[in-house]
């Protein structure tokens, strides 16, 4: 019993291939070079040798009972019992609950190298006999002539070369809305027919893979973009989309010879189709329209997860999904457009031609769903034309949006260097102005304890060079009483008071800072110890005269304390300074403040 069982797939123009040849390469591979050379080879170019076995066909109802021998009653009393012509084999009237059914018809005579019978497809599982002799069989008998579903393959079945003239029966069991052969039965010589057969799927996998790609890109910019729902139901649409078409190519059962892996696979992409375009469509609607298409796409997933799943488990048969998906999506893409079209007006351009190309797709899917329900007589229907322009509208509009994009950029990047020229140097300025501000104390103006220990390290490198450097320190009185008794606001006030007192009684070239506190501190280079004295007792018989005023309040008295520490007299290294003059500091406090002390000379 030799022969193919493949898939079905309706025919895509030439034309649509070569629209989308280019994205293709990006998925090319062995197997299309492979593919491509079978194409063009002599050995499987087509001819008119081809017969339609379309006439003198009959058919029984009910299945034949078997001899000892195993071998059908039937088919060894063939002029016993009640067979009816029929045009072609499939449905015969009043099946009344019937699932089993004979046909049959004689061969005729033809020159034929390698001949073979080609069936596009049976419903649902079928025994094929030459005379007496089981030569195919698709799907698997029980000893009540029963079976499960085993997929809608397309078969090829070897005929041996006396097969003119002699009785060809099929005998058929379904318990699926359509019995027996379904789309074409030929006579043909193998080679001519499976180059045929690639023939017509070439542009089938084309299609596919190019919608598997536009799967893949609107995927990564599900993960990167904002608008994440509309990239998803671009990519699941797609997806579903490319697998459908690929499942249903008749090529794909000479990928992969496993007619009900390909059936499940078609399935889930032809249950997913309303779930995409439900997610894409949702975001472009208003509240009361989008919850309605929401709950249409979640009702499509909901059946499309529960029939997988049960067809699965073997609950039932994946066959007795599809009428019941045709029924509900016959109910559904019409409230679904009937929602579109209220609001389409408005709707910008780019989504009415997404809107457009996905009713050529759903028109195609209705032609379908018709021809295979019988409604409508057999053809190919090109439904992977209506897919190919669903990719193409897709991406003619990222094309689109690619190119203004591109224009805006280039407008932006002009208009973004002049903005650059013009802050740069704002940006100057303020970063000068900030650098000042950062070694400035905000409440007195003076520089800040930063500035101090950058300046001192830098006097002191001067100092090593044989330059003599003293250092002031000096500290509020009794400051902390000040603020208890008059409030911080009062401090604040004596502390500016203090700095501009200080900054008058200090050199241009001698640095005084606030260290923070009440505690401030004068850098003198080049100036001794006598000197910073004689310039200290000066500012603090200032301080002395000095009346302090805050909300028209007198303050009272307000005295300082200093330490000086002079370079190279006081210290041995310029960094002790700061322990010197601090030290001197407290032995003005102890000695009874409102003074200062110099530091002890050096041994």
């Amino acid at each position: 019993m030799e022969g193919y069982s493949c898939p079905a797939l309706p025919y895509t123009g030439a034309l649509a291939a070569r629209l989308v040849i280019l994205p293709m390469r990006l998925l090319s591979g062995s197997w299309w070079l492979l593919l491509l050379i079978t194409l063009h080879s002599p050995i499987v170019q087509a001819s008119a040798s081809a017969l339609d076995i379309d006439t003198g066909w009959e058919y029984r109802w009910g299945d034949s009972p078997l001899q000892a021998d195993g071998r059908p009653t039937w088919l060894l009393e063939p002029s016993a019992g009640e067979w009816n012509a029929i045009d072609f084999p499939s449905n015969p009237p009043a099946r009344n609950g019937n699932r089993h059914v004979w046909f049959r018809t004689t061969l005729p005579a033809g020159e034929w190298r390698d001949p073979v019978l080609y069936v596009y497809s049976i419903d649902l599982i079928a025994q094929v006999f030459l005379g007496t002799e089981l030569i195919y069989q698709h799907g698997r008998f029980d000893a009540n002539g029963e079976g499960r579903f085993a997929g809608w393959p397309w078969h090829v079945i070897s005929l041996p070369e006396d097969f003119a003239g002699r009785q060809l029966s099929f005998r058929v069991f379904s318990d699926y809305t359509d019995i027996g052969l379904w789309g074409e039965v030929k006579l043909a010589d193998r080679p001519e027919l499976l180059g045929n057969i690639l023939k017509r799927s070439a542009d089938e996998l084309i299609v596919s893979a190019f919608c598997l790609l536009l799967s893949l890109l609107a995927g990564i910019f599900s993960v990167i973009q904002t608008e994440r729902r509309s990239f998803v139901g671009t990519a699941l649409f797609s997806l579903a989309s490319g697998i459908m078409i690929l499942a249903e190519s008749q090529a794909s059962q000479l990928l992969i010879a496993a007619p009900l892996l390909w059936d499940y696979l078609a399935a889930a992409g032809y249950y997913a189709l309303p779930v995409g375009i439900g997610l894409l469509l949702e975001p472009w609607f208003e509240s009361r329209h989008s919850r309605w298409i929401r709950r249409l796409w979640q009702g499509h997933l909901a059946y499309l997860l529960g029939a997988m799943a049960l067809a699965a488990s073997g609950a039932v048969n994946l066959s007795s999904t599809f009428p019941v998906f045709d029924a509900l999506l016959a109910v559904t893409l019409p409230v679904l457009f009937t929602l579109v079209i209220a609001r389409l007006r408005r709707l910008s351009g780019e989504k009415k031609l997404i809107i457009a190309a996905y009713g050529l797709f759903a028109l195609l899917l209705l032609i379908d769903m018709a021809v295979a329900h019988g409604l409508l007589p057999w053809r190919r229907v090109p439904v992977s034309v209506g897919a190919l322009v669903f990719s193409l509208a897709i991406v003619a509009i990222s094309l689109h949006h690619y190119a203004r994009t591109q224009r805006e950029l280039v407008q932006l990047n002009q208009h973004l260097e002049k903005q650059v020229a013009e802050r740069t140097q704002a940006l100057q300025g303020m970063v000068e102005r900030l650098h000042a501000f950062s070694y400035q104390d905000p409440l007195t103006g003076l520089k800040n304890r930063r500035h101090f220990d950058e300046v001192f390290a830098h006097e002191a490198a001067n100092a090593r060079r044989g330059k003599t450097l003293t250092l002031v320190m000096l500290d509020i009185d009794h400051f902390k009483r000040l603020n208890d008794l008059h409030g911080h606001e009062a401090g604040d006030t004596v502390l500016v008071a203090t700095s501009h007192l200080l900054s008058q009684h200090f050199r241009d070239a001698d640095v005084v800072c606030r260290l923070g506190g009440e505690e401030f501190v004068v850098i003198l280079p080049g100036a001794s110890a006598n000197q910073a004295a004689e310039r200290v007792e000066r500012f603090l018989e200032a301080m002395r005269r000095q009346r302090f005023v805050h909300a028209e309040r007198e303050l009272g008295p307000v005295s300082l304390s200093c330490g000086i520490a002079t370079y190279p007299e006081h210290a041995g290294d310029p960094l002790e300074l700061i322990h010197l003059a601090d030290m001197a500091l407290y032995r003005a406090k102890r000695r009874g403040r409102d003074r200062s002390e110099t530091s002890a000379p050096v041994n």
